[in-house]
């Protein structure tokens, strides 16, 4: 024989009860012995209940009343429901007149769930020739007479169960779940997942093959999917593992449910009425590989505070926290506490906060008049997650992620075999805290959340390689990237599934205006994790916003060099920012596009290393420009018109050889070296001769031929076998606090490594004092959007691993 339950979910009018009375139908027209337990149908327990609680404030019920039969007679013509109903009407017409309901009355009132959906589905399964027989649980299972949550006599219960089915009449059982009676035929419930339970106790009674709970769900995952869009399906469980599962909150099963079967090594399979070829979650006494199995919620919580300096060394003060807990029947499902200054929190159910703070005030009442409590508080905004095999060898991998992620739990506890910890946190960081921890343990793609400011050359290329490469990305890493957000000066594209390939489109079309904080708020209600933001404009203004995004959680990858060149005080004050919310701040491309300049150097300066100079060209655009020049003979306005009509310059060339494009590379590199020079000090050699300096742009471009006798004669001047390079150099004594930085045009020998350079190419050249005479030399393209973008790629990858 074999129990199966339906919850009520399934049984639901539509899909649910269709899929119910196929399943059934399947198995006894397979000749399958089989006994059905069912909950009530889809809302019914709630719906009763606030029926009950308006009688009691004697509000009119009559509408909601009639609604409520009205979907539980579900078009059956016959009156199979006349006595349940009148019961109903009679009891709550009573509650109406006195205002008032006992426990007693409240489980008669909330079994009428359970004893309509019984013979509903009796009386439909009849109709499709399927022979069914109603069974009214309160005839097998007595109880104590503990309304709302009673206990069954197992002797009597079982000695009623047997008999019945020795001698059931042929057909299908099909009975009520969740409630019984006394051994005075009084009607009890047997409190939260009744009927689960009651379905356990006929499998313990009649020695049943195996107990089958039929869901909404494939089975148990290793989250709740609903949250976690990566929970995957876990197969087997064994007792002892979905026990803890059961007492850390997951919702399909409770502790109770689980011991029935565990004296009768019975299976339990968790299976879905809307799926039924799916396999379930096997439940048995076999022990399955150790490891994190699931996380658990628990979001009906409250918790309760109690604070006091004055309790501090004071003994039995747990011990009357917890009687007056025992007195009300209150269960506590944490507690925790702080020794600096005296507090204790604990978490209960959230419907019986109100009565704790209350017998709580009572209790300590002569504690608060000597100033020993300085308070009892309730935080209903919380929510518990148990990571349910969690060692705590390896808790700091998730906990750190949190961290990261701007979640902070308000307190942890684990269990004494120091296998499963649970989390308080704000209720509000429920579904990102549920993300990020299982993202972190089970291995499953990480989820990076990006958002693009700027989507010109470098941006828009940045866009394109993000989302051409994350398939593979994916694959190869568990990292997946999503951009969520794009962005320009005056409209945002907001998708928290991911943009694709048409975004280009879209934003025109359907970008709004915003501002950072309107993505930041998206982000936040979205329950987007592992937020990075990405700065591809090149504005001063926009830096202004780098604080608010990182204060809310968000990474920065720079591609705009403005942040770590304007004053000193703004510098330092951003990494302060940075460091005290423990977030990361990437901008390899602020020098020498992609290659791997400022970690090089970063590297060397952490490890000890004494830095003595640094020297470069910086410049693709300039290296281009005094490559060229230098090797052909042309003169020097048409190379530079060459260069502008390739797209090396900026569509403006003055802004590259006013130097100041350099200053602000060499300078970056000099802060990396924590040196507090400013942007002012450093000597810029301006190639611009000045005349030209202020003009409009196309009368800069009329006159462009004035720049060739200057540059003529500085060629001819030189050393024969030298040649012209715009160089920045950063030298004196650096471990002062400032060093002598500087951006000049120099002649060098053709032989040198800057002599060699060719193309648009950029070269770096380290001086340490280890290495003597002979630099680092660091060389590659260093201009180019895709270059660029590319070296913005890495160091958003760079993140994703560390978060």
């Amino acid at each position: 024989m074999k129990i199966l339950k339906f919850g009520g979910k399934s049984l639901a009018n539509g899909e649910g009860l269709s899929k119910v009375i196929q399943i059934i139908a399947q198995k006894f027209f397979s000749n399958e012995s089989i006994v059905v337990v069912v909950s009530a149908r889809a809302n019914a327990t709630n719906e009763l209940i606030d029926l009950l609680e308006k009688a009691q404030k004697g509000d009119n019920y009559e509408k909601d009343l009639e609604s409520f039969k009205e979907y539980q007679q579900n078009e059956i013509k016959e009156d199979v429901f006349a006595e349940e109903f009148h019961q109903l009407e009679k009891l709550l017409e009573g509650v109406s007149l006195l205002r008032d309901y006992s426990p007693r009355i409240k489980d008669q009132i909330v079994a009428v769930g359970e004893l309509l959906s019984a013979k509903y589905l009796t009386h439909v399964l009849n109709e499709k020739k399927v022979k069914a027989n109603f069974v009214d649980a309160r005839q097998l299972i007595k109880t104590d007479a503990i309304f709302g949550n009673a206990q069954p006599l197992d002797i009597i219960s079982k000695k009623n169960s047997i008999q019945f089915f020795n001698n059931q009449p042929e057909g299908v059982n099909i009975v009520t779940g969740f409630i019984a009676s006394t051994v005075s035929n009084e009607t009890t419930t047997l409190g939260r997942n009744g009927s689960n339970y009651t379905a356990s106790l006929l499998a313990n009674y009649l020695d049943a093959e195996e107990f089958q709970n039929y869901t909404h769900v494939d089975g148990i995952f290793t989250a709740n999917p609903e949250l976690v869009v990566n929970a995957r399906k876990i197969e087997k469980l064994s007792f002892n593992e979905a026990n803890e599962l059961a007492n850390f909150g997951a919702n399909i099963l409770h502790a109770k449910t689980i011991i029935p079967l565990v004296e009768k090594n019975i299976p339990l399979r968790i299976l879905n009425t809307f799926n039924p070829d799916s396999y379930g979650t096997l439940i048995t006494a076999e022990q399955t590989d150790e490891g994190i199995k699931s996380l658990s919620i628990l979001n009906n919580v409250s918790l309760i505070n109690l604070e006091g300096r004055g309790l501090l060394g004071k003994t039995g003060v747990d011990a009357r926290i917890f009687r007056v807990m025992g007195d009300n029947n209150i269960s506590v499902s944490i507690i925790s506490q702080g020794s600096s200054e005296r507090g204790i929190g604990i978490v209960v159910e959230s419907d019986k906060a109100s009565k704790a703070l209350i017998e709580l005030e009572k209790e300590f009442e002569n504690d608060f008049y000597t100033k020993d409590v300085n308070g009892i508080t309730v935080n209903d905004n919380i929510a518990v997650i148990s990571i349910i095999g969690q060692d705590l060898s390896t808790f700091h991998k998730p906990y750190t992620a949190l961290i990261k992620n701007k979640i902070v739990p308000i307190l942890f506890n684990n269990t004494t075999t120091g296998r499963n910890i649970s989390l308080v946190i704000h209720k509000g960081d429920l579904k990102r805290a549920l993300n990020v921890i299982h993202g972190e343990i089970f291995g499953v793609s990480k989820k990076i959340n990006i958002a693009v400011f700027g989507h010109g050359l470098v941006g828009g290329t940045l866009i394109n390689q993000i989302l051409n490469s994350a398939s593979a990305i994916e694959k190869r890493k568990n990292i997946a990237l999503n951009v969520f957000a794009i962005a320009n000066s005056k409209k945002v594209l907001l998708n928290n599934n991911g943009l694709n390939n048409d975004w280009k489109t879209a934003i025109a079309d359907n970008g709004s205006e915003y501002s950072v904080e309107d993505v930041v708020k998206y982000a936040r209600e979205n329950h987007l994790e592992n937020l990075i933001a990405i700065d591809n404009t090149a504005s001063a203004t926009f830096v202004e916003n780098y604080s608010y995004l990182i204060e809310n959680g968000f990474d920065l990858v720079s591609s705009n060099k403005i942040a770590n060149t304007l004053s000193y005080s703004f510098y330092k004050a951003l990494r302060k920012t940075i460091e005290k919310n423990q977030k990361n701040y990437l901008y390899e491309t602020n020098v020498g596009a992609g290659l791997p300049l400022i970690d090089t150097i970063k590297l060397l300066h952490l490890s000890g290393e004494n830095i003595t100079k640094i020297k470069g060209v910086f410049s693709g655009s300039l290296s281009y420009l005094f490559n060229t020049f230098s090797n052909e003979n042309k003169n020097f306005s048409d190379v530079l018109q060459e260069a502008v009509d390739s797209g090396y310059t900026e569509p403006d060339p003055r802004e590259d050889l006013c130097g100041n494009d350099v200053a602000r590379k060499v300078l970056i590199l000099a802060r990396e070296l924590d040196l507090q020079n400013e942007f002012d000090e450093i000597k810029i050699d301006n190639l611009i001769p000045e005349h030209l300096q202020t003009i409009s742009q196309d009368e800069f471009f009329e006159r462009i031929e004035e720049f060739n006798p200057i540059y003529q004669q500085i060629k001819e001047g030189q050393e024969p076998n030298h040649v012209l390079r715009y160089i920045g150099e950063l030298s004196g004594d650096l471990q002062k606090e400032k060093g002598v930085l500087e951006v000049k045009l120099v002649s060098v020998s053709e032989n040198s490594a800057l002599g060699q350079l060719k193309g648009s190419d950029s070269l770096f050249e380290i001086y340490t004092e280890s290495y003597g005479e002979r630099p680092i030399v660091i060389q590659g393209a260093g201009a180019g959007a895709s270059v660029t973008a590319r070296g913005v790629f890495g160091d958003i990858l760079r993140l994703a691993e560390k978060n």
